[in-house]
């Protein structure tokens, strides 16, 4: 037992650190949240759907891993533990694949978010008025039918945004927790691997929604209006930058 308490603390310290380094856990939350004018409350429940399916992708990964070694080695706990000894570079050249993946995903979607932003900004269309005695004036407004369309496509943009990151996430690996689950698996017991796999997504999710959330409040106190009009182009590349800090820094 003392074993399995020393397993779980370890994972609760790997979760907080992981996630506290890792950018692009919290970034893409706040720099949304705030263009889009989410509510603290709805940043919130798309983080943790997020970050929910950021943990569970690597679970299935790691549970599969664990359940071909003992299938493999007969239910043979001590002889499993060899075999994936043996098969350890396979998981991480494949949680160094679905890195890759995510943070260029990350880059493409900031990206598109920018220029989508940009493209709606350019719709609007400039005209020009002269009335008596020579007077010009000058006025902008959205294309033709837009007000119409306005509050769907925003519901629409705020929707895909949200299951677009969603998908990112689960892509994205864990990479901790792979050996996380394989230590106790095999030099405990395959009931340990639940409260050190619970430890370790709970800090996780938790630290993800507390940075999310103070960074977000912390905003509040920011006054930039020049720059609001922009927030969302701005938070294109925000989001970009973090799956570049990814692939240039390993976080």
């Amino acid at each position: 037992m003392d074993t399995v308490w020393v397993l779980v603390s370890a994972a609760v310290g790997i979760g907080f650190v992981h996630t506290l380094i890792g950018i692009d856990h919290t970034l893409p939350f706040v720099v949304l949240g705030k263009a889009r004018g989410w509510s603290l409350r709805r940043t919130l429940w798309v983080t943790g759907l997020c970050g929910g399916g950021h943990v569970a992708s690597s679970v299935l990964l790691g549970g599969a891993g664990i359940g071909l070694a003992i299938f493999a080695t007969g239910l043979d706990l001590q002889e499993g533990h060899h075999w994936m000894e043996g098969r350890v570079g396979v998981f991480e050249s494949i949680e160094a694949v679905r890195g890759d993946l995510a943070a260029w995903a990350l880059v493409l979607f900031g990206l598109m978010y920018a220029a989508w932003s940009m493209a709606r900004r350019r719709r609007q269309q400039r005209h020009v008025h002269e009335h008596a005695g020579g007077l010009v004036h000058a006025h902008e407004h959205p294309a033709a039918g837009s007000h119409r369309h306005a509050t769907g496509e925003t519901a629409g943009i705020a929707g895909l945004t949200a299951w677009s990151l969603f998908v990112i996430f689960v892509l994205g690996p864990c990479e901790p927790l792979i050996p996380i689950l394989m230590v106790p698996a095999f030099q405990v017991g395959l009931w340990a691997v639940v409260p050190v796999t619970v430890a370790f997504g709970v800090t996780t999710i938790a630290t993800m929604a507390a940075v999310v959330a103070v960074a977000y409040r912390g905003l509040d106190f920011v006054r930039l209006p020049r720059l609001r009009a922009h927030a969302h182009a701005l938070s294109g590349l925000a989001i970009s930058g973090s799956g570049l800090a990814m692939l240039l820094f390993a976080i």
